[in-house]
């Protein structure tokens, strides 16, 4: 199976004429997700790659059905965007876009929470489930079908893990950046759930990173699961009161070290790589008991 979207997901995309826009958009088709509208303001009645384009998120919903939007719109306009979506009751909304205002973050997660809709990002490069769909950016050669689930902090290493995985004959049922900001929609734990709950993961794979306490918020509830976690924490030299790369990967006052997350997700059960490689070799290990 998959978590949050699979083949039959119909997608709206929010800056589908941009160039951007347009490029993910294609290469989205091209894999064939089921993009059914588009949104840009002022470029209603436009077609792109066969894409029916719309002034606002209502129009597009008066005429399909949907059940997730991509947003490739700029940083400041990303939080009106977001907020179409959300008011529309599209159920999940994926925020690609980086550089989001930490207030506008917030704002979007609010939203999200009290209206029921899951957010991914923002600052994120979405969320494929290999062989059937994919919303955002993730390449897909770097993702095959599978068993195991894989979330991440970092866009980048997810590809990278998940690549490494393939060509050692491990498949994914979904893979998702979860998003690199300070505030995110929704976090490590809520997607552990969704992996738990699914019959066709056996094991997980979580790649965290420097700064908040999302990993150690997560190894409360590893503590709890039936299947096997495999984790990797990035950042382990990253000097304090530095960012490194994302904007909520920096170690604040003590707060964020990866010797703290490696720790608690030690004590929780967690199988831990130092390496890359070792994410392949600790996943080989859970799934051949």
């Amino acid at each position: 199976m998959s978590i949050l979207v699979d083949k039959n997901t119909r997608v709206l995309v929010q800056g589908a004429t941009g160039r951007f826009g347009q490029i993910q958009t294609k290469l989205m088709l091209d894999y064939g997700t089921r993009i059914v509208a588009g949104v840009t303001p002022g470029r209603g009645g436009q077609d792109v790659l066969g894409v029916p384009i719309y002034d606002t998120v209502a129009e597009a919903r008066a005429k399909h059905e949907v059940d997730a939007a991509v947003i490739y719109v700029p940083a400041p306009w990303t939080l009106e965007a977001a907020t179409e979506s959300i008011e529309s009751g599209i159920p999940l909304v994926v925020v690609i876009t980086e550089g989001v205002p930490v207030h506008d973050g917030m704002k979007i997660r609010a939203m999200g929470r009290e209206r029921g809709v899951w957010v991914i990002g923002p600052n994120c490069p979405g969320i494929i489930t290999p062989g059937q769909t994919s919303l955002g950016m993730y390449p897909p050669s770097c993702a095959m079908p599978g068993v195991v689930g894989v979330a991440s902090r970092s866009g980048t290493l997810c590809f990278e893990v998940t690549k490494l995985l393939c060509e050692a004959g491990i498949g994914q049922t979904s893979c998702m950046g979860i998003g690199g900001d300070p505030v995110i929609g929704n976090n490590f734990v809520e997607y552990l759930k969704l992996f738990e709950k699914d019959p066709d993961t056996r094991a997980v794979v979580m790649i965290g990173e420097v700064g908040g306490n999302q990993e150690e918020q997560a190894a409360r509830f590893i503590r709890e699961m039936s299947k096997p976690v495999i984790a990797f924490i990035s950042g382990k030299s990253a000097p304090p009161e530095k960012r490194m790369g994302h904007a909520g990967a920096i170690v604040s006052q003590g707060a964020g070290l990866a010797a703290d997350k490696v720790k608690a997700l030690e004590e929780a059960g967690v199988r831990m790589a130092d390496t890359l490689n070792d994410i392949v070799r600790l996943t080989t290990a859970a799934l051949n008991p």
